[in-house]
């Protein structure tokens, strides 16, 4: 990694309250398949994401022109893990999502403005959590795959930073000053998905527990 890419995750790590369970690293290693269907998912909801998000809210031109560059992004990155799980041999089934996004969701005012800045927050969130796996993940995986993930964390920590900064940015008079607040309960929600048990292993899953499938 460069210096640059090390600033970058240097700011994402400081950004997460706490680290994945080195317990799920190890589980990544005998779920790979899993871990490379799942990933491919991620990256397709990703740019779901941020197309969404281009299409409802048209006034905002810096938030057009950023999420135009990251969904583009995101969907090349969905094609190039596509294209790992061929070489591989690996089926992509449809498997169930994880509990995170869902609950992460659930946090998200329904009510404007509050809901594009909780969305833009929750999209941070996610994608340093993303970088900081990625980042785990070199150290664990066969040598192809930890190559691969080390040429994502340059791009998954500018879409961290990106949202970090539109949330910031969109937010009304009224709402800067509850951002620190608002992120600290989303981190804190965040914290303890990542933390507990989980009965099925995903890419933002926590720590599969040991009576349960990966699948």
């Amino acid at each position: 990694m460069t210096a640059a890419d090390s600033g970058a995750l240097a700011d994402v790590l400081d950004f997460l309250p706490c680290a994945t369970p080195r317990q799920w690293f190890e589980q990544a290693l005998d779920n790979i398949p899993t871990l490379l269907v799942d990933h491919a998912n991620c990256e397709k909801k990703a740019a779901g994401t941020a197309l969404s998000l281009m299409f409802r809210y048209v006034n905002y031109p810096v938030l057009l022109q950023r999420l135009s560059r990251l969904a583009r992004e995101e969907l090349r990155h969905f094609e190039q893990v596509h294209a790992i799980m061929e070489t591989r041999g690996v089926e992509y089934v449809h498997i169930s999502s994880s509990r995170y996004a869902g609950e992460l969701r659930k946090l998200v005012n329904a009510a404007e403005p509050q809901r594009l800045v909780d969305t833009l927050l929750t999209g941070a969130i996610v994608e340093a959590r993303s970088c900081e796996r990625f980042n785990g993940l070199v150290e664990v995986l066969p040598a192809d795959l930890g190559e691969f993930y080390a040429r994502l964390l340059d791009s998954e920590a500018r879409h961290f930073r990106s949202y970090l900064n539109l949330a910031e940015r969109c937010a009304p008079a009224e709402l800067a000053g509850t951002l620190p607040a608002r992120l600290e309960e989303l981190l804190a929600l965040e914290s303890q998905l990542v933390c507990e048990p989980d009965s099925h292993f995903r890419f933002h899953s926590g720590p599969l527990a040991q009576s349960t499938p990966a699948a």
